[in-house]
Order: structure tokens, then C-alpha cells, then sequence
């Protein structure tokens, strides 16, 4: 009888956008299970690499996952490629007998990994997963409303450049049309713009009474450009989360003249386009036909603050998740996703704990109705019913542009 001598190994891929925090992911679960005795390989290119016949890996040791656990950015490639079941093998989970598959992603990264466990299991190949949730839009449900990796960075950065453009906009007086990343969430938007103090933000959740329209949208850019200069201020920076375009019907988006393409998960690919471009050439058109004599500027917040370097938060968060990643393949835990609750203590979370019937994941959104939020929007600069007066002096018709009669909500 002859015995195998092929060391026990765990594979470390990542899919989707980065976020910062992968690599502190990354490093922490190389660093546990090396220390019990297991190969760890990290698979460039997500499920591309893993299925493909000549994957390009990195064979982790501890000086390398030593390097890279407060980098930003990813040290494994990563992909959007979305395997059909007729592209699953086994090649790699035999050759390098691969007994825990951690993944780092969203809900595609997760779903798809279960899907291909249970093709391994078929195969007699018994390959548990574990999954680590990350994205910089906050948007997973996770319990206690708990963040998720990434986005605490992901703000921290956006704020620091949020910043100087409205430090820009007050030296220029000039306006600023910000977007910021959030697919269908405006997690990110809304904590930037509250963060850097603009007098306007804009995000998918404030139309909970209203239907949303380009109009609308420009309207209440419009009512924060007038409110302020009743207060003597002729500049300011307007935030508008990219999720407004996910909630726009397609006849406005048609009447846009936008042309989406569409990822392999069938989401508009909104980085192809320049969200904050299109609405300022809107706005601006709308300052002209009102006579206001007022130059905006499109700047969109995005790339730069995905790989950025993480902060402490994530930094300590990244590697608590990592160690669980250890503590539930220890307990014997498979198909889940590691969770930490506000204690710092490890559970797993399974993807049909956060799927509707229809098995799908629905986005957390803001809670629009919480005084957190409501206290922060209620601080914006918008028109009112008592500054009707003083907005005469500047627009005609000055109601047309009443924050809460735009959005339908009572006064």
C-alpha cells in the first residue's frame, strides 16, 4: 500500500471589486493555518484561475503574508468571472489537495463557491468553504447592522479627498457635483457627505415617498445652491450617490441617453460611465435656463478608494475575521460565511439566513427613518417654506424647489 505524503491545504481566492482589507484577510488566514501545518495557496484571478487548466497561484510562507497584511489592494488578482456548472473540475482540488476553499467577496463570490463545493462533493472531493463578506458599500445584511470590511477605509479616504474639493469649491467659489460608489445602498455617499459637512446629498433611500426623476434629483441641487447663497455662501459641494441610477425607471434612463453595459452578474456597469458628469451637465443646464450665473464641476469618487491602505478599524476587523475563518473550519463549520458581532465574537452565517424566498440577497439599505440619518439630512442647506422670500430675490417660483415638497415628505 503505498501512502500519500501531499501536505493538507487550504486555496484563498478573491472575487469581485477590491476593498480595503483584502490583504489583512489574506495574510491573517496564511498566518493561522501555516502555523498548524497547512500549504496555503492563494489563486490569482477568483474562479477563472481555479478552473482553468495552468492556474497561476502564490504559495504563501509566513515572511510573504507577513508583508502585505496592512497593504491595500489585493495580492491575489481578482475576478468577476462567473462559471457555468459545465466549467467546474476538480484538477485543482485534487492536485493540490485543497481541503477549505475561502473566499473573499460578495454574494456571487459566496454563492458560486457553495455551488462548486457541491460539485466537488459529487466527486467525491470533500472541500469545505468558508466565505469572508467584503465590500466598501455596506451594503450585506449582516446581524447588529454590523459594517462590513472595507468601508470604514473606504469613507476615511473619500472624506480626506471630499475635503479638499470643497476646500477647492470655496477657493474658486465654485459648485461641486460629487458621485460616490454604492450600487443600490448610499452607505458611502451618505458618509462621506456627512463627514465633509456638504450642504447637499443626494441618496437612493431619500426617494422612499417619491418617485425619483432626473428632475427631482436636480431640483434639490438647485434648492441647496439657492438656500445657500441666502446665506451668503456661494460655493458648496453636492453629493449624489451612484444607487440613484438603479432606482431611475428605464424611460429616464432612456431619456438620459445613457448607454449601460452590463457585468456577468447583470449589473449596469456604472464605472463605465461618469455619474457626476451627467449630472452636472443637467444642473448646469438647469442654472442657465434660472439665469443664475453659478459654474459646477463633476468629480466622481470611486477607484481611488478601493485600494487605498486600510484603516485601523478595518485593519483590527480584517483580522478578526481571518482568525474565525480558522475558528469555524476547526469546529467543523462548512458553507458559511464568518461573522463577528460587536463583542468580537466568531458565529457562522449562512447564505439562507440572508436570502429571501426567491433565494435572493436583498441590499441594506440606509434607514432613512432613524434620527441618526434624519438628524444629518435635516442639517443639509435646503430650501424651506420660511426662506421663500429671500429665494424670490434669486429664482422665480422659489417653491418649485422646497426640499420636502420634492421628496413628499411633510413638513
Amino acid at each position: 500500500m503505498i501512502m500519500s505524503n501531499r501536505k493538507k491545504a487550504i486555496a484563498i481566492i478573491c472575487g469581485g471589486g477590491p476593498a480595503p482589507g483584502i490583504n489583512t484577510v489574506i495574510s491573517t488566514v496564511a498566518k493561522v493555518f501555516l502555523k498548524d501545518g497547512y500549504r496555503v495557496v492563494g489563486v490569482h484571478e477568483a474562479y477563472q484561475g481555479i478552473l482553468s487548466e495552468k492556474p497561476s497561484i502564490i504559495d504563501f510562507d509566513y515572511e510573504l503574508a507577513n508583508k502585505i497584511f496592512n497593504k491595500g489592494g489585493s495580492a491575489l488578482y481578482m475576478s468577476r468571472f462567473k462559471p457555468k456548472d459545465t466549467d467546474f473540475s476538480t484538477h485543482f482540488f485534487d492536485k493540490y489537495n485543497i481541503e477549505l476553499l475561502v473566499t473573499i467577496g460578495g454574494d456571487d463570490t459566496a454563492s458560486t463557491a457553495n455551488r462548486l463545493t457541491k460539485f466537488l462533493e459529487g466527486k467525491h472531493i470533500n472541500v469545505s468553504h468558508i466565505h469572508v463578506p467584503k465590500t466598501i458599500d455596506n451594503d450585506l445584511p449582516l446581524p447588529g447592522r454590523n459594517p462590513t470590511f472595507g468601508y470604514h477605509s473606504a469613507k476615511d479616504q473619500g472624506s480626506k479627498i471630499g475635503s479638499i474639493i470643497e476646500e477647492e469649491a470655496r477657493t474658486t467659489q465654485n459648485w461641486y457635483v460629487v458621485s460616490a460608489m454604492g450600487r443600490s445602498a448610499g452607505h458611502l455617499a451618505f458618509g462621506i457627505a456627512t463627514s465633509c459637512h456638504f450642504p447637499m446629498m443626494i441618496i437612493p433611500e431619500m426617494f422612499n415617498k417619491t418617485k425619483p426623476t432626473f428632475d427631482k434629483i436636480i431640483s434639490l441641487v438647485v434648492s441647496s445652491i439657492i438656500k445657500s447663497k441666502i446665506e451668503g455662501l456661494n460655493y458648496g459641494v453636492a453629493m449624489i450617490g451612484e444607487g440613484v441610477f438603479h432606482i431611475l425607471d428605464d424611460e429616464q434612463i432612456e431619456q438620459s441617453g445613457i448607454q449601460f453595459s452590463y457585468d456577468e452578474h447583470g449589473h449596469p456597469e456604472l464605472s463605465n460611465i461618469s455619474k457626476s458628469h451627467i449630472f452636472n451637465i443637467l444642473i448646469g443646464k438647469r442654472l442657465k435656463q434660472l439665469g443664475l450665473n453659478i459654474k459646477t464641476r463633476p468629480h466622481d469618487l470611486g477607484y481611488e478608494m478601493r485600494c487605498c491602505t486600510p484603516i485601523g478599524y478595518d485593519l483590527t476587523l480584517c483580522t478578526l475575521l481571518g482568525i474565525g475563518v480558522k475558528k469555524l473550519y476547526d469546529e467543523g463549520h462548512s458553507a458559511c460565511i464568518v461573522s463577528a458581532d460587536h463583542n468580537g465574537d466568531i458565529a457562522p452565517l449562512y447564505l439562507s439566513d440572508l436570502q429571501d424566498e426567491d433565494g435572493k440577497i436583498s441590499p441594506r439599505l440606509v434607514d432613512i427613518d432613524s434620527d441618526y440619518v434624519q438628524m444629518n439630512i435635516q442639517n443639509l442647506l435646503f430650501l424651506k417654506e420660511s426662506d421663500l422670500e429671500h429665494a424670490s430675490k434669486f429664482i422665480f417660483k422659489p417653491e418649485d424647489y422646497l426640499f420636502n415638497s420634492i421628496l413628499e415628505w411633510n413638513e
